[in-house]
């Protein structure tokens, strides 16, 4: 969670009294704040102190940009003519994903308040943002955000320091926890395209907990082979001392290999010339000279100018901080006491003959061993939970490794002994090689506590099948438990899935709650609004 919200525009809602710590505290407010300003109407709340009244009503109409499908160049365009720091939050993914310890709106405000120096957190927008986010705090120049706004930027730094305030071991990614890595197991079975795993932790030592719908944070290390790799491209030794650690150290734990950052193609013209000294500072400013400025690592990159030989401190502070990685969580701790479980899909694809490898799922799928200690947190879910109510019907869409939360939910129901109804919706390639938790999922349907079950394979037949297409295909009970109060979840693929997951709910609602497609849209809204659509995408 995130102390940094909505409420930092208006006087808080919940007391410090309250028994929430500021992190909490402060997320609650912004969620109370955003309920009373929907459809871009003044966020309106009783003040605490009522000689102090609330500031100026939003200034856009809802943050059209807030839409995890649109390309960048098309957000920016929406937020041209708004305040910095509504610039500032279109230039973010836009996943609300928490992987840089808050949303979006929240980061765009703490950059834009001051409070928040660090341009590179968003995981998902990578480079694309951290540039974006460069060009316009040099815009800025170091003033306030705005000149009426001078009370919201006070508000916000005295968020974010009561956010980061809180250091108890594994609350937030400033102040991890050290967990136990327990064990793996694949979950797919041969045949499969895919290698995804079962992934555990023991948390019964770090002092965590966790609810349904959170998701675990994980500091991962770099493949040691890439490492090797690098560091023979820079002709250093492995044990050259930067800081108080090797080279080597550093690399694997320090710094992210991944996306070439335009700081080392800086670097890179420092110390090369002619020819490539210009494409050097060419990519360092966003430029693509070559057409292959998407596929360059920081290896890739170090082989594009190959001969060079930088200092390796000076190589080291070219470099990004290797971030953390969120999963879902795919347990629930009622169920499962002391223990975390994550569902991982290990990313591996070549390019130009070089088979290249996703850094935490690299980790976690082959890179530990039982028994070793990892950094990692908890990150508070942004209002994606099941019911209070168990008898409250839920309706769950989580193809892939977008199962990990609803297996949590269902054992959390088990364990609750929650009565209402729920059904999944779950697809892959293929049934016999890629059913995660088959026997799970059986066990919860014969219990009761799964009511249907909807399955979808893309590659088991002459035409391809999607989630989407399931509840297309069983609309009219769909929309029957809509109408009787059921919730319902997403989880999985941001840009693909999600979307065509609500554009097929956009077509139920239209089709059997008789409406047009504007009022279908207004439907969903006021289903987000109310908790009952609910989402988490990445």
């Amino acid at each position: 969670m995130n102390a940094i919200s909505r409420s930092s525009a208006i006087a808080p809602i919940i007391p410090e009294t309250a028994p929430f710590s500021p992190e909490q505290r402060g997320w609650l407010n912004g969620f109370f704040a955003g309920l009373t300003a929907l459809d871009g109407a003044p966020a309106t709340a009783v003040p605490a102190n009522e000689s102090e009244p609330p500031l100026s009503a939003p200034d856009d109409d809802g943050a059209p940009w807030h839409d995890q499908t649109l390309p960048l160049p098309e957000r920016m365009k929406l937020a041209a003519d708004r305040p910095m720091r509504r610039r500032m939050m279109a230039a973010m993914a836009q996943q609300d994903c928490g992987q840089c310890g808050y949303n979006c709106e929240d980061y765009a405000n703490a950059i834009a308040a001051q409070a928040e120096d660090r341009l590179n957190l968003c995981a998902p927008g990578a480079k694309e943002t951290a540039r974006m986010l460069k060009g316009l705090v040099e815009e800025m120049g170091g003033g306030a955000i705005d000149p009426d706004e001078a009370k919201l930027k006070a508000e916000t730094k005295a968020m974010a320091q009561s956010r980061d305030a809180d250091q108890r071991p594994g609350r937030s990614r400033n102040a991890p926890a050290q967990a136990i890595f327990a064990s793996r197991k694949r979950l797919n079975r041969e045949g499969s395209e895919k290698a995804t795993y079962h992934v555990e932790f023991d948390i019964s030592g770090a002092g965590l907990d966790y609810e349904v719908g959170d998701s675990f944070g994980v500091f991962p290390r770099n493949d040691p082979g890439l490492v090797d790799r690098v560091i023979a491209a820079i002709g250093a030794p492995e044990d050259f001392p930067v800081a108080d650690k090797t080279l080597r150290r550093v690399l694997m734990e320090d710094v992210s290999l991944g996306a070439a950052p335009d700081m080392l193609f800086s670097l890179i013209s420092y110390i090369t010339g002619g020819p490539r000294r210009a494409k050097a500072k060419a990519l360092a400013k966003g430029e693509d000279p070559d057409g292959d400025a998407a596929t360059l690592d920081v290896l890739a990159a170090l082989e594009k100018f190959a001969g060079l030989r930088p200092d390796p401190e000076a190589f080291v502070e070219a470099l990004e901080p290797l971030q953390p990685r969120l999963y879902s969580i795919a347990s629930s701790l009622k169920a499962n006491p002391g223990r975390v479980s994550l569902c991982v899909d290990q990313v591996r694809y070549s390019i130009a003959g070089r088979e290249r490898l996703g850094v935490a799922s690299t980790f976690l799928a082959a890179g530990l061993q039982p028994g070793a200690p990892v950094k990692a947190y908890v990150q508070r879910a942004h209002a994606f939970a099941p019911p209070a109510d168990g008898k409250t019907p839920i309706i769950m869409v989580g193809p892939g490794t977008g199962v990990a939360p609803f297996r949590a939910f269902l054992q959390e129901r088990v364990a609750t002994k929650a009565q209402g109804p729920a059904w999944l919706f779950f697809g892959h390639q293929r049934r016999d090689a890629d059913y995660f938790y088959e026997d799970e999922m059986s066990g919860f349907l014969a219990a009761g506590t799964l009511a249907k079950i909807s399955l979808a394979w893309s590659r088991d037949g002459e035409r391809k099948v999607y989630v989407q297409d399931k509840m297309r295909e069983e609309a009219s009970e769909l929309w029957s438990w809509l109408s009787q109060g059921a919730h319902f979840y997403v989880c999985g693929d941001a840009k693909r899935m999600a979307a065509d997951v609500e554009a097929a709910l956009l077509t139920i609602c239209a089709e059997y709650g008789g409406m047009n497609a504007a009022a279908a849209k207004a439907f969903l809204k006021e289903l987000r609004a109310g908790g009952r659509y609910q989402t988490d995408v990445y």
